[in-house]
């Protein structure tokens, strides 16, 4: 690292950077108003739990399997517009639903267009952790991951809370436009940042076929003695939390009686759980290490979902989703940071791609069969089963090189 490199400021210092910041919130915005609105929609249309993690499972299978391309495309155009494309998709796409909705009601809807924006939404976050690097000196990358995480935070906190308000007042079409303004506004503010050159790769001498693109990010994650113990961990959690915001909306909702609005709310509280890990991750890997912080964080979101089994009231959900967000959240900073930290930047997008596919392929199947689960057995059953795995897997880490101390070793290099 030179030493302009580990001096350039972190994430909010450039004019490049604060546009980056406010679009990227905006982003997020978007999304928290999707992720109550659309679970409000399912079950306002349907009242069943199992469509509500059927359609969450049908869009994490369209991003499973858009992740082999989406890497490959990140490493081969230039990242700032296909970050346009990405976020223009998303708004059209949201955008027809309360268009259709006006006149009719058709759920089969929801299961094309919130799916096709999966692919978009996967497409957004590959490249997004692929230009981070392009913004910010390698020495900084986890605090900017951690503001970045505080500007999620920051929109998810208001988000649900005025998604929950708008789905009670005008319907859950009517938040999904809303949701859709924002992915426009983003995509408009991504026009005027400008990145350094590894936003746009250089371009190989000799290009393999997608499949052999993807595969390079395979073996790399692979050959990393962290990463490749990392990416094996993960596939198991995700499958264990992939439906954990359906079993909270069915919880508030069903089995505790309360409105949309609470729904709301209470997803808002849990997300200054995320707040609050971008404000602490950077000195807490700092202090304890990348795989005391990852199993510690992960082990203690296992015990909050456990205890969201025999929770049976608002407030005490809240807190447990604030504690799980918040767990969850310095275990996913931790993760990209490393990533971006020990991957060449050619490379980085097919890595995070073969990250996100690789460790999200049982995402949906485990949507599907949580929710399943919750219909005939119960949310308390389904969550203390949940959080006891969680916490089990966890452990597990601890006997694999993800304590690996962190040595500053130099990056791998990209194998043919």
């Amino acid at each position: 690292m030179t030493a302009a490199e580990g001096d350039r400021p972190p994430l909010s210092g450039t004019s490049a950077q604060r546009v980056f910041l406010a679009v990227q919130t905006l982003s997020a915005l978007g999304d928290s108003f999707a992720y109550v609105a659309i679970p409000l929609l399912v079950l306002h249309s349907t009242g069943s739990v199992v469509q509500m993690g059927a359609v969450t499972g049908l869009t994490g299978l369209a991003s499973i399997l858009t992740g082999p391309f989406a890497g490959v495309l990140a490493d081969r155009v230039d990242r700032r517009r296909l970050l346009i494309v990405s976020d223009t998709a998303r708004c059209l796409l949201y955008l027809f639903v309360p268009v259709v909705w006006a006149f009719a009601t058709p759920v089969w809807l929801i299961y094309t267009v919130v799916p096709v924006a999966g692919i978009f939404s996967m497409l957004f976050q590959v490249t997004y952790v692929a230009v981070v690097p392009a913004l910010v000196g390698p020495g900084q990358i986890t605090r900017a991951n951690g503001r970045l995480y505080a500007s999620y935070a920051a929109a998810g906190v208001a988000g649900p809370a005025l998604a929950g308000l708008v789905a009670s007042s005008a319907g859950p079409a009517t938040a999904i436009g809303i949701d859709a303004a924002t992915f426009a506004i983003s995509a408009l503010g991504i026009r005027f940042v400008r990145f350094d050159a590894t936003a746009r790769p250089p371009v190989a001498a000799e290009r393999r076929r997608p499949r052999g693109e993807f595969l390079a990010g395979v073996r790399f994650l692979w050959a990393h003695p962290v990463l490749r113990p990392l990416t094996v961990l993960l596939s198991v959690l995700t499958f264990l939390t992939y439906g954990l915001t359906d079993l909270v909306v069915y919880l508030v909702k069903h089995e505790l009686g309360h409105a949309d609005a609470t729904v709301g709310y209470v997803l808002a509280v849990g997300t200054v759980g995320t707040f609050a890990a971008s404000s602490v991750v950077a000195r807490l890997r700092r202090r304890l290490g990348f795989g005391v912080s990852w199993i510690g964080s992960f082990s203690v979101a296992g015990l909050a979902v456990a205890c969201l089994g025999v929770a049976r009231t608002v407030p005490v959900v809240a807190a447990l989703v604030t504690v799980q967000l918040m767990c969850t959240g310095i275990a996913g900073i931790c993760s990209m940071s490393l990533r971006q930290e020990v991957t060449p930047a050619p490379l980085l997008g097919r890595v995070t791609s073969s990250f996100w596919t690789v460790h999200s392929a049982l995402g949906p199947l485990g949507a599907t069969a949580t929710t399943a689960a919750a219909s005939g057995l119960g949310v308390t059953t389904v969550c203390l089963f949940t959080g006891s795995a969680v916490l089990l897997v966890a452990l597990t880490g601890s006997v694999t090189g993800i304590l690996r101390p962190e040595t500053g070793e130099p990056r791998l290099e990209e194998t043919a």
